[in-house]
């Protein structure tokens, strides 16, 4: 889950250590996420950004400097809203931006175990999903 740190770059648009550095700060997590991934222009900026493509909003310069850290750690440092929005923003770009995506990973998770896990989590939650429909199906027609 190290390219979980890239998520939880986007997602909260800065990581920053607080005083006592066991976690980063909550100071964004209000940041609507899918606001981040509606919107084209700033999630390009911010994926240029990590890249060393573009350049960095104050926030973005943060994001990259503390995003080895976050890889490192496995994101020890990350709330559980941090968590959950790295992972939304990471699947989303492995789903719609492929070709971001694979920037990133050779940058920041070469050896692409953040991808096979989340193919092997969407593979679950699609199975749980057939076998719910599959269920609610079966108890329909029991009731009719």
């Amino acid at each position: 889950m190290k390219i979980l740190a890239v998520t939880l770059v986007l997602t909260t648009c800065v990581t920053i250590n607080t005083a006592d550095e066991s976690t980063y700060t909550t100071k964004y997590d209000g940041v609507d996420i899918n606001e981040v991934l509606g919107n084209e222009r700033l999630l390009t900026s911010y994926v240029n950004c990590l890249l060393d493509l573009g350049p960095c909003t104050p926030d973005g310069k943060e994001l990259k400097n503390n995003l080895p850290d976050a890889i490192q750690n496995d994101c020890k440092k990350c709330s559980d809203r941090q968590r959950e929005g790295a992972d939304q923003v990471m699947d989303y770009i492995i789903d719609h931006r492929a070709e971001d995506w694979a920037k990133l990973e050779k940058k920041y998770n070469s050896d692409g175990s953040y991808k096979k896990k989340y193919l092997e989590r969407k593979q679950a939650k699609e199975a749980k999903e057939a076998k719910e429909s599959k269920e609610h199906d079966e108890s329909q027609e029991k009731t009719e």
